[in-house]
């Protein structure tokens, strides 16, 4: 039984940290908005994107502008809504000019999103893009393990990350758009097939 504090308490209480924090702190002197994840916090699957970009940064959400519509057709395709899973960042201010979070600036975010994942406690984390996969599966060659699931133990934590290109790239690479939808997919029976062996 959950206790009386509830996970989105929890989620707020780690969002106060994160704006208390001056690792932080220093992407959001542009100003910008503090952009925590959204959705079902009781969720199986987990989505994990880079950085807010402009869009988000207006409204507060995660993948709110073409690449966020991207993943709502990929979720879609597998019957499934915005609302049935929980959207995140690594980083969870917008970068400057919408440029790449800096390899300190992720580090700096790396205890928080996995507070995040701990009161989440999702049975996938799906990572949205290298930046995100790098985190989980350092070294590893995105083109090479997209579509895969992989067990990991980061800092004491047992995880399942299944590696998908970013949205974003299906943009700019349209014969990337069917690979994704494929790939997602392929995750979700995958992940039925492991059920099915318990």
């Amino acid at each position: 039984m959950e206790s009386l504090v509830t996970r989105q308490d929890q989620l707020d209480h780690l969002a106060d940290e994160i704006g208390a924090d001056p690792a932080c702190a220093n992407l959001a002197s542009q100003p910008a908005r503090l952009v925590m994840g959204h959705g079902n916090l009781h969720t199986d699957i987990v989505f994990i994107g880079e950085a807010p970009g402009k869009k988000e940064d207006e409204t507060g959400m995660p993948f709110q502008g073409a690449a966020g519509r991207f993943l709502n057709t990929m979720l879609g395709a597998a019957a499934l809504d915005r609302e049935a899973v929980y959207i995140t960042n690594i980083v969870k201010y917008r970068p400057p000019e919408n440029r790449d979070p800096t390899k300190a600036e992720k580090q700096a975010f790396l205890p928080y999103l996995l507070q995040e994942l701990a009161i989440i406690q999702p049975e996938v984390v799906v990572t949205l893009g290298r930046h995100s996969m790098e985190y989980f599966l350092p070294g590893a060659v995105i083109s090479e393990v997209h579509g895969t699931l992989h067990d990991v133990t980061v800092q004491s934590q047992k995880l399942v990350i299944a590696p998908l290109y970013h949205p974003a790239a299906a943009l700019y690479n349209g014969s990337l758009r069917q690979t994704l939808i494929d790939d997602f997919l392929s995750v979700i029976q995958q992940l039925k097939a492991r059920d099915s062996l318990r």
